[in-house]
C-alpha cells in the first residue's frame, strides 16, 4: 500500500539530525542553538531548499505548548531551590512587574511604527516580553563564561516563571481587541485565579508524584520515565481546565520534583533534559516551517526599530526599576537588562492571533520572528563580550562527570547519595577519621573542584566537596545535617 507519510518521517529525521549536529556549531562558535534551529526549519520551508509546505498555525500553537511545557518542567527539575530561594522576590519581580512594563514600553513604539490600534501594539508588546534564558544558559557553558552572585539564579528564575505573565497579557490583549471586552476588574481577578490555580495544581501534583514515585517500587526502572512524562501533561491540563496556569504548574511541579529525595532521580533528570532537547529542536523546526522569509523583508525597517526599543529601551527600563530596591549593583543589573534574549515563547504566542483571527495578526508573526532573530544576533553572541565589559563573571570551576553515579533504588539497605560539604561548616577541614560517620556507612569518593579525590583516613573535607557517600536511610538527614551544619552551630 502506498503511503505519504514515511517520506515526511524521514524529512523530520533528517532535520532533527541535522538540528543536533548544528548545536556541535553552536558550542564551538557561540551561536545561540535556538538561531540554528529556526534557520533549518526556514531552509526546509516552502520558500526554502526543501520546499516544504507547511501553514497549519493552530497545530504549531498546540505543538508549541506541548514542547514548552516539556521545556519548563525540565527546567524546574535542574532548578536549585537553595539558589533560587535568596533572589526570590527580584526574580518573581522581574517575572511579572517586569514583563508588563516591558510590554507596555515596547507596545506602544509598535503601535506607532507599524500604525496600528494601542490595543494591538500593546498586543505584540505583550508577545515579545517574555525572555529565554536557556538560550543565554547554552552560550554561558560554550563560551565558558560563569556570573558572579546571584545573577545566574535571577535569571534562572526569571526565565522559568516568566512565560505565565506573558501568556495571560496576551489572551487579555486578544479579548480586549475583540468586541467582548472584559472590564480591569475581570482582568485582575483572572490574573489572580491564574496565577493561584496554577501555584496550587503544581504543588499538590508535584506532592502526589513524589510520594507515587518514592513508594510505586515499579519492577521496571524505565516505568519511571513513563510517570513523569504523564505527569507533565495531566498537570498543565488540570490547571488549564480549573481556569489556571498550566505554565506555572508544570515550572513549580518541576521545582518541587526536582528538589526532593526521589527515586531515580538523576536518570529522571537527564531523561527529561533530552525530552527538553527534542522539544526544543521540534519546536523551532515547526515554527521556522511556518516563516515565509521574503514576507520578514517587507517588515524589517519597523521590526529593526521595534526589537531595538525592546533590547535597549524597554527591557533596561524594566529591568531598572524592578530591582530599584533589590542588592544588586548597576553593573549587574545592565548585565541583568542585557540578557533579555528572546526565544520560542514569543513565537508561539504570536500564533495566537492567527488563531483568533485578530486584524494584522500574520504581521504581527512576521515582526515578531523578526524580533526573535535579531534579539538572537545582537544579545546573544554579545553575552560573553557585555560580561567581561562589565566585570560580572567568575572563574568557574571545571565539572567533570562522576565514574559512578549516585542511585536511589528504592529496595532498602545502604544506598550511594551525594552530599556537598557546605564552607565554614561543622566538618570543613576534619578528616574522615574525625567524621564519625554511621556504622556502615562509607564515603566513596571526593570531587574537588573538578577533580576527584579517593578517600582516605586522612583525606580532610573542605568546603565545596561532593562527597558520594554509601549511606543507611534513615541516617541519610543525620549525615546531611553534618556537612551542612555551620561550625558556630555545634554548641547550640
Amino acid at each position: 500500500m502506498d503511503s505519504t507519510l514515511e517520506p515526511y518521517l524521514a524529512a523530520g529525521a533528517v532535520l532533527i539530525l541535522l538540528a543536533v549536529v548544528a548545536s556541535k556549531v553552536s558550542s564551538r562558535f557561540g551561536v545561540p542553538a535556538l538561531l540554528l534551529f529556526l534557520g533549518l526549519g526556514m531552509a526546509a520551508g516552502s520558500e526554502g531548499i526543501v520546499g516544504i509546505s507547511f501553514s497549519n498555525v493552530g497545530l504549531a500553537g498546540d505543538l508549541g505548548v506541548i514542547a514548552l511545557a516539556y521545556i519548563l518542567y525540565a527546567g524546574g527539575l535542574s532548578t536549585n531551590w537553595k539558589d533560587i530561594r535568596s533572589v526570590l522576590a527580584p526574580g518573581l519581580g522581574l517575572a511579572t512587574l517586569g514583563v508588563a512594563i516591558t510590554a507596555g514600553i515596547a507596545g506602544v513604539v509598535a503601535a506607532w511604527v507599524l500604525d496600528l490600534p494601542l490595543v494591538t501594539g500593546l498586543l505584540l508588546g505583550a508577545i515579545i516580553s517574555s525572555t529565554d534564558a536557556a538560550a543565554v544558559f547554552s552560550v554561558l557553558r560554550s563560551r565558558g563564561v560563569s556570573l558572579r552572585g546571584g545573577i545566574r539564579p535571577l535569571l534562572e528564575l526569571e526565565s522559568g516563571s516568566n512565560d505565565p505573565m506573558a501568556v495571560f497579557l496576551t489572551l487579555a490583549l486578544i479579548e480586549l481587541a475583540s468586541d467582548d471586552a472584559p472590564g480591569p476588574a475581570a482582568l485582575v481577578l483572572s490574573f489572580v485565579q491564574q496565577m493561584g490555580v496554577g501555584a496550587i495544581v503544581g504543588g499538590v501534583l508535584a506532592a502526589a508524584t513524589i510520594a507515587g514515585i518514592n513508594r510505586l517500587r515499579l519492577e521496571y526502572d524505565g516505568l519511571y520515565p513513563v510517570i513523569t512524562l504523564t505527569v507533565v501533561v495531566l498537570t498543565y491540563s488540570t490547571a488549564a481546565m480549573l481556569g489556571g496556569s498550566g505554565f506555572l504548574a508544570v515550572y513549580i511541579a518541576g521545582i518541587m520534583v526536582g528538589n526532593a529525595e526521589l527515586l531515580h532521580k538523576k536518570s529522571l533528570v537527564r531523561f527529561h533534559d533530552a525530552v527538553a532537547w527534542l522539544s526544543q529542536i521540534g519546536m523551532f523546526l515547526v515554527l521556522g516551517l511556518l516563516v515565509f522569509p521574503s514576507r520578514l523583508l517587507d517588515v524589517a525597517p519597523q521590526a529593526v526599530v521595534i526589537s531595538l526599543c525592546l533590547v535597549v529601551v524597554a527591557r533596561p527600563v524594566a529591568v531598572y526599576l524592578t530591582l530599584a530596591f533589590s542588592r544588586f549593583d548597576l553593573r549587574e543589573r545592565t548585565m541583568v537588562a542585557w540578557v533579555g534574549l528572546r526565544g520560542a515563547v514569543p513565537i508561539i504566542l504570536a500564533t495566537f492571533p492567527l488563531v483568533a483571527g485578530v486584524d494584522g495578526a500574520e504581521g504581527i508573526f512576521d515582526v515578531v520572528f523578526f524580533a526573535v532573530i535579531l534579539s538572537v544576533l545582537l544579545q546573544g553572541t554579545s553575552i560573553p563580550f557585555a560580561a567581561r565589559v562589565l566585570r560580572v563573571e567568575t572563574p568557574a570551576p571545571p565539572e567533570r562527570p562522576y565514574p559512578l553515579e549516585a542511585v536511589s533504588s528504592g529496595h532498602g539497605g545502604a544506598e550511594l547519595h551525594e552530599l556537598v560539604v557546605a564552607p565554614g561548616a561543622s566538618v570543613d577541614g576534619c578528616s574522615l577519621l574525625e567524621l564519625e560517620l554511621p556504622e556502615g556507612s562509607l564515603v566513596v569518593l571526593i570531587s574537588r573542584d573538578g577533580d576527584f579525590v579517593v578517600p582516605q583516613g586522612a583525606t580532610r573535607l573542605a568546603g565545596g566537596d561532593k562527597v558520594l557517600v554509601l549511606v543507611e536511610p534513615e541516617d541519610l538527614d543525620d549525615l546531611r545535617e553534618a556537612v551542612e551544619r555551620p561550625r558556630d552551630s555545634e554548641g547550640g
